[in-house]
């Protein structure tokens, strides 16, 4: 492969070398410590930029899952839910300044096990992750004010099932409004990554949370039915796939439990004439790229008006040539590893079907390397609405880029999906900003800008994306019964 012209020697690797103790093997966290691990129960924990062990962590069946459900309903009628709420604060204030204290610790181990580019982890993620429990350490002695006139309690115990795009990120947004609401936890984080979970349990017992508010089991698909399948579980909270997330609903009907529920997403991005196309680009990468496409919530629908449709495109390939893709502990790459070997699969079969399918296709044409889960930034131009990257989720650094001529056609092409989480508009005309956001149905839509989140907004979707709100006041109403 010829030398990318766009790579200079001032991009030399430099590599994040902050160390991560590990241990060998870890239980699961139940009642403010750590179990005894069972070897005949242990998967491995790989980084997938490298393919190497980084720990065994423990599978949890419907056993583990009842354990830490009980220590979690003792110590929530014992005194957690007794305890008054500025008190409950304190515990999260003392969390949140902890996971400042540890942040490099805690970014370089996200990168190492879920693959994202050091400088997302280290300048996005983790400072997102405090900046959650701040907020809602701020709102555990203000129910009264977040809804007046009205008596407030908790539900009792959550079981919380994250995903592994975004692990402590996931981990804060439930866990942080869950305990501010008086109610306790068990928490499951995705098999692909469950280490910075069980680092977050280290920071838990430090802080001298009671032992059994937050109880932290790890394992795959059986432990999650487990936990959502539980008589004493009061309310469920998932962020993952839309399959996924029917069937928690079918296993939930009837029950009267309540759940939110934060699936998946087709994201549409629209970019007007009138734009500044140059940091609309910048806005498209971000939107697209960031996190390798692992984004619910991914800019993955490029809908460019058709006067500025090939400039912008050419824009585009030019700039995706500049990305670095590799190493993610290097501070200069901006693409790290495809999380997982599935994944993986499931992105290149959607670019083998639009390869059969005739389809134009671009890419960085970056040199990959040998070892791990990579994937280059890639574009499908002119792709057709009928074709499914165009419909379905890729959860990669694939962007499907369609043309439309008005507004409104626009408009009618961004609802054209099952999804509805978040879309973006680019345009110097604050009316059209107004006009074309109130008409998108999505949840969170952006304006001139992408992917930016702060814990004072609410996220969440319409349709197939999910349904309830995470983040801000709002995130607040999924953990509360208001009489």
């Amino acid at each position: 492969m010829e030398e990318n012209p766009f790579i200079s020697e001032k991009y030399a690797p430099a590599p994040e070398s902050t160390p991560v103790a590990l241990k060998e093997a870890y239980g699961h966290f139940i009642n403010g410590e750590f179990t005894e691990v069972d070897e005949s129960k242990l998967r491995e924990s790989r980084n997938p930029a490298s393919g190497k062990l980084l720990a065994m962590v423990s599978e949890a069946g419907g056993d583990e899952i009842d354990l830490a459900v009980q220590a979690a309903r003792r110590v929530y009628e014992k005194s957690w839910s007794r305890l008054a709420p500025s008190e409950r604060g304190k515990y999260l204030f003392r969390l949140a300044r902890l996971i400042q204290e540890r942040s490099r610790e805690l970014a370089v181990l996200e990168s190492m096990d879920g693959g994202k580019p050091i400088r997302e982890s280290r300048d996005v993620d983790i400072p997102l992750v405090a900046a959650h429990f701040f907020y809602y350490a701020g709102w555990a002695d203000k129910l009264e004010y977040a809804f007046p006139n009205r008596k407030v309690r908790p539900h009792g115990v959550a079981g919380q099932i994250i995903p592994w795009n975004f692990p402590l990120l996931m981990a804060a947004w439930k866990l942080a409004p869950a305990l501010a609401c008086g109610n306790t936890v068990v928490l499951k984080p995705a098999e692909f990554t469950p280490l910075t979970a069980l680092k977050l349990a280290e920071l838990v017992e430090e802080a001298g949370f009671p032992p059994g508010v937050v109880n932290i089991v790890t394992g795959g698909g059986t432990a999650g039915r487990a936990l959502v399948g539980h008589d004493n579980v009061d309310k469920i909270a998932f962020t993952g796939s839309t399959e996924v997330g029917k069937q928690i609903q079918k296993a939930l009907a009837g029950t009267g439990r309540p759940y939110t529920l934060e699936l998946g997403g087709k994201a549409a991005h629209i970019i007007f004439e009138d734009a500044a196309l140059d940091q609309a680009v910048e806005g498209i990468v971000n939107g697209i790229f960031f996190n390798q496409g692992h984004v619910c919530c991914a800019g993955s629908r490029l809908l460019v008006q058709e006067g500025v449709a090939g400039e912008l495109t050419r824009k585009l390939e030019h700039r995706m040539k500049t990305l670095i893709v590799g190493d993610p502990l290097d501070k200069n790459t901006d693409i790290g590893a495809i999380n997982n070997e599935p994944q993986l699969n499931k992105i290149r079969a959607f670019l083998e079907e639009a390869r059969e399918q005739g389809l134009e296709i671009a890419d960085g044409g970056q040199e990959l390397p040998e070892e791990g889960f990579w994937c280059r930034p890639t574009i499908i131009k002119n792709a057709p609405q009928s074709c499914r990257i165009v419909r379905e989720e890729v959860f990669g650094p694939v962007l499907a880029i369609q043309t439309f001529r008005t507004p409104a056609e626009a408009v009618e092409k961004a609802n054209n999906t099952r999804y509805g989480l978040s879309g973006g508009v680019w345009t110097d005309k604050g009316s059209k900003i107004f006009k074309v956001t109130s008409s998108v149905q999505a949840g969170v839509l952006w304006a001139n800008t992408f992917n930016k989140f702060d814990p004072t907004a609410p996220f969440g979707g319409f349709k197939e994306s999910g349904m309830g709100r995470e983040g801000g006041l709002h995130g607040l109403h999924p953990y509360v019964r208001l009489d």
